[in-house]
């Protein structure tokens, strides 16, 4: 039996994925595993129990990921999930940035008498706004969402820019070809109309658009930020849309000092707050916890890398070590003391910490046991379990 503890409202269609024979929801204070979506877990004191944290959603800034690397529990994320939900807001509000569509509407219930069509017409010209058509947006961030602004936004009939320097293989295959690459972000960032921002927030990108990238920009650009706040200096946008350097902002993340400005549209954090992106992202959070509780596989970590094999022996070690030579060899011979075969074995390392998969051929829990014991005790290991295949034993 495993044991799930759930932070905030996970969709009930995700949840619905762990099997009330096989796991116990918020039950006990010794969780497997953790899965939600906002809240912030930075003080929260985890139990020794827990070996993964799954965020239904892209971000993990609420997860101290580092402290987690270290204890050996592996952190999931959910990219792609909520994608479509974020990437048509941000489609709509490149439409609201050019056409005063909500100021219209605005205007038009403040109208009174048996002639307010009449008074519509005669004053609607100071809603009349622009198009998007022919003009040229630049993605910093070519992920599942930056990849489907691009792509849509090419659709609309916009020029498209994209830089991402880390764009991964699956990432380019989908995006069109039409879509320009930038060589540096400054080539991007002097020459768009609109620049939009879909980058994970880590030390690398916090404050990424300051005041010295901002004035690289043209005096009509304008800014979308849909990624986390701390990429964007919001005093340094706010200074140069009132200096006339840089012609509106938006942004998906609530600062008081944003509010109330003209120029600047501050949304409560709609992007993705669909009904399907929580339904998608709660589906994929709990699909990917429970395969790596019941079969050690790892897909969509942010601090371990991705580990798949075939689980088709009677048991499974899996281990999480640090990056130092030898390591392979060291968990062989442990096996190989107690007599038991190695049927199958895949290492794979990332930054400071590797992930290994030991499949054995062993009918002897207890000396299934005494290897996963004798590794433990190895001051370089910092975890080990031992899973049993239920579709063998």
């Amino acid at each position: 039996m495993f044991h799930i503890q759930t932070f905030n409202a996970i969709a009930p269609e995700g949840m619905a994925r762990f099997d009330k024979e096989n796991y116990a929801i918020n039950e006990g204070d010794a969780p497997d595993g953790i899965i939600l979506r906002s809240q912030k877990l930075h003080d929260y004191a985890f139990p020794a129990s827990v070996l993964a944290v799954a965020r239904a959603g892209a971000g993990t800034n609420n997860v101290p990921v580092k402290q987690c690397t270290e204890n050996g529990i592996v952190v999931f994320n959910t990219p792609g999930a909520n994608a479509n939900a974020v990437k048509e807001l941000v489609i709509a509000s490149l439409l609201l940035s050019v056409r005063p569509i909500l100021q219209g509407a605005a205007w038009v219930q403040t109208l009174t008498g048996e002639d307010v069509e009449t008074q519509a017409e005669a004053n609607k010209a100071q809603f009349a706004g622009h198009e998007l058509e022919g003009k040229k947006l630049g993605v910093i961030g070519l992920g599942a969402i930056g990849a489907m602004v691009a792509n849509d936004a090419y659709r609309l009939g916009m020029e498209v820019m994209g830089f991402d320097p880390f764009v991964s293989v699956d990432t380019a295959w989908s995006i069109s070809r039409r879509v320009q690459r930038a060589q540096d972000i400054n080539e991007l960032l002097t020459s768009c109309d609109f620049i939009t921002i879909h980058v994970p927030l880590s030390e690398k990108t916090q404050g990424m658009i300051g005041a010295a990238e901002i004035a690289k920009m043209k005096p009509t650009a304008k800014l979308f930020n849909f990624a986390r706040g701390g990429i964007v200096d919001d005093a340094a946008v706010l200074k140069a849309i009132d200096a006339g350097d840089l012609a509106g902002y938006t942004t998906d993340f609530a600062d008081e000092k944003l509010l109330h400005h003209e120029k600047v549209l501050v949304l409560p954090h709609l992007g993705a707050s669909t009904d399907e992106a929580e339904i998608n992202c709660a589906k994929m959070a709990a699909r990917t916890l429970k395969r790596f509780l019941e079969t050690g596989v790892i897909k969509r970590s942010v601090n371990f890398p991705t580990v798949e094999m075939a689980f088709n022996s009677p048991y499974r070690l899996t281990i999480i070590n640090k990056n130092v030579p030898n390591m392979l060899g060291q968990i062989s011979t442990a096996v190989a003391e107690e007599g038991i075969n190695i049927d199958n074995m895949i290492n794979r390392g990332r930054d400071d910490f590797a992930y290994t998969l030991v499949d054995i051929t062993e009918d002897d829990p207890a000396k299934v046991a005494a290897v996963a014991d004798k590794l433990a005790a190895n001051p370089e290991i910092v975890r080990v379990r031992v899973i049993q295949n239920q579709g063998v034993c």
